[in-house]
């Protein structure tokens, strides 16, 4: 009876497992062939180990992050506008998700020259971008992907959901929050943002303008995506977990945010809930990522070949 219980619990870890990584990487191995060709590169890339963008994208945290940045950014009617007309996150969700997936590991893990190049990829893409919205205060106004302004709201709130993750269920940080917005500014400028923030006081205090701006709104459209972010076509397996993930965002974000979202935050222990679902996460795919081991074996050839000085 055991031995059959044992093989049960197996049979549901490796499909759990594999499902997982089917739905963050693309595939069943957790390595997209993209991984592989962070090996390759002269150089430790814009961060490299002991680097707060590593200690904070690297952690399980980023999952939840993920959640609570998409649900910020549809509070901007331009850049939900942009996700409306142009995203394909209805027909092919775990695509779009792999593709955000693909540039922050790539900025983060790969060398200087690839960070380069794929940022430049998400700009060509964002180049064909454009159309119209209504504001938050009812004019009618035109937009492209490129704009500054929904260009900075993107990058602050994906900012502040990692940070803000990363503080509630991740370790220390190496230098503090301050080093890990400063760090990440470089990636905000990869892709055209103008004038990010670089500290944790600007990062709080860019996010707080556009709200008293009211450049903020909630809407048909926004409740739209939230119900298709509270829903995802994920896995019925996956599903009670994903669930606990996306109550522990809701619970994540200001009330001030969450009131324009529609969302409450649960009585239930969700913050908790949310960390032993992480750690399960950790657990079932190993200490560290494929994609920060590819930027390790890519560091340590460097330094035996002396091409980047040891612990560089």
């Amino acid at each position: 009876m055991s031995r059959v219980l044992g093989r049960t619990v197996d049979g549901f870890v490796n499909s759990w497992r594999s499902h997982l990584l089917v739905t963050l990487s693309g595939n069943d191995e957790g390595r997209p062939a993209w991984v592989g060709t962070m090996e390759l590169g002269d150089d430790a890339g814009f961060f490299g180990p002991g680097s707060a963008s590593w200690a904070v994208h690297g952690g399980m945290a980023t999952m939840v992050a993920g959640i609570r940045a998409l649900l910020m950014q549809t509070l901007h009617p331009g850049a939900m506008a942009g996700v409306h007309d142009w995203s394909r996150y209805r027909e092919d969700p775990l695509g779009r998700l792999s593709g955000t997936i693909q540039w922050l590991v790539t900025v983060t893990f790969a060398s200087t020259g690839q960070a380069e190049a794929e940022s430049a990829r998400v700009g060509r893409f964002h180049e064909r971008v454009a159309g119209s919205y209504v504001d938050a205060h009812g004019v009618t106004r035109p937009y492209t992907a490129g704009d500054p302004e929904l260009l900075s709201w993107v990058h602050v709130v994906f900012t502040d959901a990692f940070l803000a993750s990363h503080r509630l269920w991740g370790g220390p940080i190496p230098g503090g929050a301050d080093r890990y917005v400063r760090e990440w500014a470089t990636a905000g400028e990869l892709v055209g943002v103008q004038d990010p923030p670089r500290s944790d006081a600007e990062l709080a205090a860019q996010l707080r303008a556009f709200s008293d701006a009211g450049e903020l709104t909630g809407g048909a459209r926004v409740a739209e995506a939230v119900r298709f972010i509270r829903n995802p076509p994920l896995r019925r397996g996956m599903m009670p977990f994903y669930r606990i993930m996306f109550a522990g965002a809701v619970a994540s974000i200001p009330a001030p945010y969450r009131r324009m979202l529609g969302l409450r935050r649960s009585a239930l222990p969700v913050i908790w809930a949310t960390g032993a679902v992480l750690r399960l996460v950790r657990l079932l795919l190993g200490a560290s990522s494929t994609s920060e081991d590819a930027a390790r074996a890519r560091i340590n050839r460097l330094t035996s070949a002396g091409s980047i000085p040891a612990g560089g």
